[in-house]
């Protein structure tokens, strides 16, 4: 079922091949799926805490109220991170635990926090890459309206003043929003995360309110770090049309719309796409006359998610967007039911490489970088110190193998950030998900290497590809 035009996975890296000098090897983390201390030292409510804490939110009624237990333990993370050779770490700042209400005086505890933790990456060699939103809205913010209010988005640009002019003198790389998508669709519309809300027009118009969020965002991280760098991360994913039949073509190019275009265009100086408007109709949202102006602000990177793609068909009896996704019979699927399809990103660094090279001089895309990648398996617990997941190791490896090929054929890629650094708190899903180079005990919160940990300290030290049953080291807990 693989689509016309499109070669077959890459099923095996080559070896030996080295990335571009000064590629950015890194992993990602993100507050509430990690921290716990929810209620320490004047943080506030978010919504993920009144979600999560809602029955039957989340597999097995999960909570991040402890997750990895980061917020004290810190130092052990940074000391995992010095192990793997990584040159950088993507995380993210709490929105409820630097303005508890959303807006208005800001939390010293909280700021504190990630002064020390930035000075500590700082003082190891790890260049900090903050992302400002990863999904924790402040619950006072969507008692007042949430995202679909505009409120929101100013509310935003006065939290990234507290943040960035405290962290500014020292952070150079900001990360606005992290997955818009996922906040606006999943979130208010498929209901599936918090708030828990399913309403499309209000999806849309908190897609929107997101984008002029990161438009008003960019703003004030150049008034206020005018040497920094600055980029949003979307969760992009190529759609292939399941047949050869005009209509499940159409279904890939409605699908490509809702989940690629709708954030792309906008941001590149194109505003909504056409084919969406007409598609949405009387739910698209209201859009101010300078809005587009504000959300096509000049960047310097896009950051990119990707873990799987689409592959759809025509779905004409009501499904969301008359699409419905398939199954592949001979596809390989990870633990949280994701196919395992490294061609997909190469197909996608292409189209956004090609997409975004047609904007206009106003917005340029600059560099991309892959700021999230990984998979789910069920991993076994640790025996005698060591965690083995050759899965993960392949996964990353014929991703990897995309990648560099994609830079091969000109695309500007500059880093790739695995998800995550740690396995933990996985949103709906709760504990039941491991993406992490580190295995967590969550009863007892040590942590050990996993072979996949090892595995990419090689390739981050070499700055080169190497083959999946290369992942000798020493493995010990901490």
């Amino acid at each position: 079922m693989t689509p016309a035009g499109v070669a077959t996975d890459p099923r095996a890296p080559q070896r030996g091949g080295r990335f571009p000098p000064g590629f950015v090897w890194g992993a990602a983390t993100a507050a509430y799926q990690i921290e716990g201390a929810v209620r320490e030292d004047g943080r506030g409510e978010s919504i993920w805490d009144r979600f999560s804490h809602t029955p039957g939110k989340t597999a097995g009624g999960a909570t991040g109220d402890v997750a990895c237990d980061h917020y004290h333990r810190w130092p052990t993370d940074l000391a995992l991170l010095r192990q793997l050779g990584l040159s950088a770490y993507r995380f993210s700042v709490a929105w409820p635990r630097v303005l508890p209400a959303g807006r208005g005086r800001p939390n010293a505890a909280g700021l504190d926090f990630y002064e020390r933790l930035v000075d500590a990456l700082l003082a190891a060699g790890l260049t900090p890459w903050i992302t400002l939103y990863h999904w924790d809205l402040p619950q006072a913010l969507e008692d007042a309206g949430g995202w679909p209010a505009r409120a929101t988005a100013e509310a935003f640009a006065a939290y990234v003043d507290v943040v960035s002019r405290r962290l500014g003198d020292r952070v150079c790389h900001w990360i606005t929003l992290n997955e818009p998508w996922c906040s606006a669709f999943l979130g208010y519309y498929r209901a599936e995360h918090a708030p828990g809300r399913a309403c499309l027009a209000d999806a849309l118009q908190a897609a929107h309110t997101l984008l002029l969020a990161h438009g008003l965002a960019v703003q004030v991280l150049r008034a206020n770090c005018p040497r920094a760098l600055v980029g949003i991360a979307l969760n992009l994913s190529p759609a292939y049309p399941a047949s050869a039949r005009p209509a499940d073509q159409a279904a890939a190019q409605r699908w490509d719309g809702h989940t690629n275009r709708w954030f792309l265009d906008p941001l590149y100086g194109r505003g909504y796409p056409a084919d969406l408007l007409a598609l949405y109709g009387p739910s698209a949202p209201r859009v101010r006359a300078a809005d587009f102006d504000c959300i096509a602000v000049r960047t310097d990177f896009l950051g990119i998610n990707y873990y799987t793609p689409a592959f759809v068909r025509d779905a004409p009896e009501g499904a969301p967007l008359r699409v419905e996704h398939v199954r592949l019979p001979q596809g390989e699927y990870t633990a949280s039911g994701w196919l395992v399809y490294p061609q997909g990103l190469y197909d996608l660094l292409q189209q956004v490489h090609r997409a975004v090279g047609r904007t206009s001089p106003a917005a340029p895309v600059g560099a991309l970088y892959l700021t999230e990648s990984g998979a789910a398996y069920a991993d076994p617990p640790p025996r005698a110190g060591r965690v083995s997941d050759p899965q993960r190791i392949r996964y990353h490896a014929v991703h990897l193998a995309s990648a560099r090929r994609a830079i091969a054929h000109g695309v500007p890629l500059r880093g790739y950030f695995v998800w995550s650094l740690l396995d933990n708190f996985e949103w709906a899903r709760g504990y039941t998900l491991r993406f992490g180079l580190v295995y967590v005990d969550y009863a007892t919160q040590q942590r050990v290497i996993k072979d996949s940990g090892w595995w990419y300290r090689r390739v981050s030290v070499r700055n080169a590809l190497i083959p999946p049953t290369a992942h000798a080291g020493t493995a010990r807990s901490l």
